[in-house]
């Protein structure tokens, strides 16, 4: 199994970044996939989680009506795209797949910052 982050950034407050995630190694479509993210001395959290066929969401409060996350499962990709960036956005961002064991990716760093 394995998951690869991309698209993360130094981005100004008001910005807007697309986070990808590609997974290889099970079979994508069949597993619920979520972006969790983990700031300085802080815990890790989830962010956003999606179906398997995309067609139920769920978002921390923190981010819902800002954040969007979609997958294309003929890519084997989850996204993540993230509108009107706030510093307290910062974090790194983790892609997730839960296969009975968790798996994560390596991260991607994203920093809100004027």
């Amino acid at each position: 199994v394995q998951l690869v982050e991309s698209g993360g950034g130094l981005v100004q407050p008001g910005g807007s970044l697309r986070l990808s995630c590609a997974a290889s190694g099970f079979t994508f479509s069949r597993y619920y996939m979520s972006w969790y993210r983990q700031a300085p001395e802080k815990e890790r959290e989830l962010v956003a989680g999606i179906t398997t066929s995309g067609g139920a969401t769920n978002y921390a409060d923190s981010v819902k009506g800002r954040f969007t996350i979609s997958r294309d499962n003929a890519k084997n990709t989850v996204y993540l795209q993230m509108n009107s960036l706030k510093p307290e956005d910062t974090a790194v961002y983790y892609c997730r797949a839960n296969l009975g064991a968790v798996y994560w990716g390596q991260g991607t760093q994203v920093t809100v910052s004027s």
